[in-house]
């Protein structure tokens, strides 16, 4: 659980997010920090399909599989680095992103990139985390 460790900040002086995002994400001392390495949408016999957006939802099923696996919840997510190779189908995206992540989502980066680690990972998402 987040238990108060990690806050997401509104800035001042600075332009208005441009997406799902929080500028700034303040961590308490003491806090355990966690990197993740980056989720595909691969399921877990490891298939992955061809479908953005069906990549997409197993990815955050990834991402939610990997957080209860060391007892923390989207709450704790600092930052998610997002790749991909595709145009994201905002739409569908901010709804899986903003029910996983609620009103005040974590700072994130996005990127489009020639390739990722496989030909048929069309979109790469890390997490960091505290606890």
């Amino acid at each position: 659980m987040n238990h108060n460790v990690v806050t997401r900040l509104s800035s001042e002086g600075i332009s208005k997010a441009v997406g799902n995002y929080t500028h700034i994400t303040k961590i308490k001392p003491n806090a355990t920090f966690y990197t993740f390495s980056g989720q595909i949408g691969a399921d877990l016999d490891g298939n992955i399909p061809d479908a953005f957006n069906q990549q997409v939802e197993i990815t955050f099923t990834n991402i939610s599989n990997l957080l209860k696996s060391v007892d923390l919840e989207p709450d704790n997510v600092i930052k998610v680095n997002i790749w991909s190779v595709e145009e994201i189908d905002w739409e569908y995206f901010d709804k899986i992103y903003g029910d996983f992540f609620g009103k005040t989502p974590p700072s994130m980066t996005i990127a489009y990139v020639d390739a990722l680690g496989l030909e048929e990972i069309k979109i790469e998402i890390e997490i960091w985390a505290a606890g």
